[in-house]
């Protein structure tokens, strides 16, 4: 495996060419260094990624994305390599995270690991990241190109036979798992799944992610109509817990 310093000259115009959109001398470089396709850029810490992560690094949405991924995996890029680091996410997880769904297509058409694990937020798969991050169009996006959906997933999405199917099915959920659902059902300003997993078990006052219960969870997507619900049924915020 080959790598190269991120502050190498070519590393450096490589990354410009990929963030600005220019083609045209992205395709220049890859015809006069064959290899730098496949090459890992590697920074001062030790960590590694490749030019496909470069493509699809936050915020994402860079000027003509789809043909840089084309233009990469033709010379050689492997689109489904790992970032090397503190995870080993992929290019597709990385695109999920900024809710690039032009981008995504352009990976999961050539040949993209939808199911790839390794993902920031449980080891999972993009789709975690772009439900934990809500960002909402990816996910939709990749549940549309075939992705499964575990319970708080499809929650979130408010995909209501999948929620049914999971939590009637043996062996059932338990009462941890209803209620991180439930949150993440909030998160996504869901109210049928959040009426549905309350009746199920979940708990209404579970101090979750970034320290916000499920009410926390749907003020902050703006779903003030599940909030209302929510303070009729008695939720409160996690100021109000402690």
């Amino acid at each position: 495996m080959a790598y190269l310093d991120s502050e190498d000259p070519v590393a450096v115009a490589a990354v410009e060419a990929i963030r600005t959109g220019a083609v045209h001398e992205l395709r220049r470089l890859l015809d006069e260094h064959p290899d730098l396709a496949a090459v890992r850029l590697r920074s001062a810490e030790g960590m590694s990624r490749t030019l496909l992560h470069v493509a699809t690094d936050w915020p994402g949405h860079h000027p003509g994305g789809p043909r840089t991924v084309a233009v990469l995996v033709e010379a050689g890029a492997d689109v489904n390599g790992r970032f090397a680091g503190p995870h080993t996410e992929t290019p597709l997880h990385w695109a999920a995270s900024n809710d690039d769904v032009p981008v995504v297509d352009a990976l999961l058409d050539r040949g993209a690991d939808i199911e790839a694990p390794g993902s920031v937020v449980d080891g999972g798969t993009p789709l975690a990241d772009a439900v934990a991050f809500g960002q909402w169009n990816a996910a939709r996006r990749l549940v549309e190109r075939g992705a499964v959906t575990n319970l708080w997933q499809a929650a979130s999405l408010g995909l209501m036979d999948r929620v049914r199917r999971i939590t009637r099915a043996e062996p059932r959920p338990g009462r941890d798992a209803l209620t991180t659902a439930l949150w993440c059902a909030c998160h996504g300003g869901q109210r049928e799944s959040a009426e549905h997993l309350l009746a199920m078990g979940g708990d209404l006052d579970w101090v979750g992610y970034d320290s916000l219960t499920p009410l926390d969870a749907a003020r902050r997507s703006g779903a003030d109509d599940l909030a209302e619900w929510l303070r009729a049924q008695g939720a409160r915020s996690a100021s109000e817990t402690r």
